[in-house]
């Protein structure tokens, strides 16, 4: 195992994240980006090429443009990385996704969680994505997808992840699996992101999820801050349904430069390859 020069882990060689792709029996390999741009206030060509060089099929954006002309910008940051726009921004307080053409969009939701007086209104995006159909006759893959940014204040981010869960099984059916990505606001390890990262009791509702970074580490581990990163904030969970090939910041990928990570926002992004097969 090799070590970047601040000290975050590398496992797996940069390249080596699986590009995305169909199988001959209709297994699917998705790249899902996830990545805080901080309502798109610093520099917005870094950003663009950073997404670009990540060639992603999902993006889970947080801190997403919510106020005026908030469309104008989510559709220009789309088309300026090849992705379409799907759900999400004010009508979520702040969470969007963004996809490739390769997906096809079948349902999607905003919704605005309970709102703790005097701090930020929070909110998720959530859609379900089909690749495919596959050939030969083979069922498509559907992959649920819930972006999140979650509160500042602790009993507030852990009801939040609460109800993050609920509407992630909510999202399960017909899918062959959900994947969650956001900014959690918690170290991880910490009480909300151990609770995101493990399956509810039994009895209690709410998607069981693993932190695709324990699953398969891959790249630099944390995402905060950009010039000196010391700690994990931002991460993707996936359910049992989709197997994690690879997940990270992408320090080192081709077309990702440090000084692009240190100028387009102020958290780092986490890029994760995952494998999904065709449900029944």
């Amino acid at each position: 195992m090799e070590e970047d020069r601040r000290g975050a882990p590398v496992p797996v060689g940069p390249r080596g994240l699986p590009a995305s792709r169909t199988e001959p029996d209709g297994t699917t390999v998705v790249r899902l980006l996830s990545y805080n741009v901080r309502s798109l206030r610093d520099d917005t060509e870094a950003l663009v090429r950073i997404v670009r060089a990540c060639a992603p099929d999902i993006v889970c954006v947080q801190e997403a443009p919510r106020f005026f002309r908030w469309r104008k910008h989510a559709a220009r940051l789309a088309r300026r990385t090849d992705l379409m726009y799907v759900t999400g921004g004010a009508t979520a307080a702040g969470p969007m996704i963004l996809a490739s053409l390769r997906a096809h969009v079948e349902h999607t939701e905003d919704v605005l969680l309970p709102r703790t007086p005097g701090l930020h209104q929070r909110g998720l995006a959530l859609a379900r994505l089909r690749f495919g159909p596959a050939s030969g006759g083979l069922p498509p893959v559907r992959i649920g997808v819930v972006s999140f940014h979650l509160g500042l204040q602790a009993a507030e981010r852990h009801r939040q992840a609460v109800a993050l869960r609920e509407r992630a099984a909510g999202l399960a059916e017909g899918t062959s699996g959900v994947v969650a990505a956001g900014d959690v606001n918690e170290r991880a390890g910490g009480r909300t992101f151990r609770l995101l990262g493990q399956a509810p009791p039994e009895g209690q509702p709410g998607a069981g999820l693993r932190d695709a970074w324990a699953s398969a580490p891959w790249g630099a581990e944390h995402t905060s801050t950009p010039r000196e990163p010391v700690q994990r904030i931002d991460a993707v969970f996936a359910t049992e349904g989709i197997e994690v090939l690879g997940a990270g910041v992408p320090r080192g990928l081709p077309g990702v430069s440090d000084g692009d990570l240190v100028a387009a926002t102020d958290h780092l992004p986490v890029l994760a390859a995952l494998r999904v097969r065709p449900g029944d």
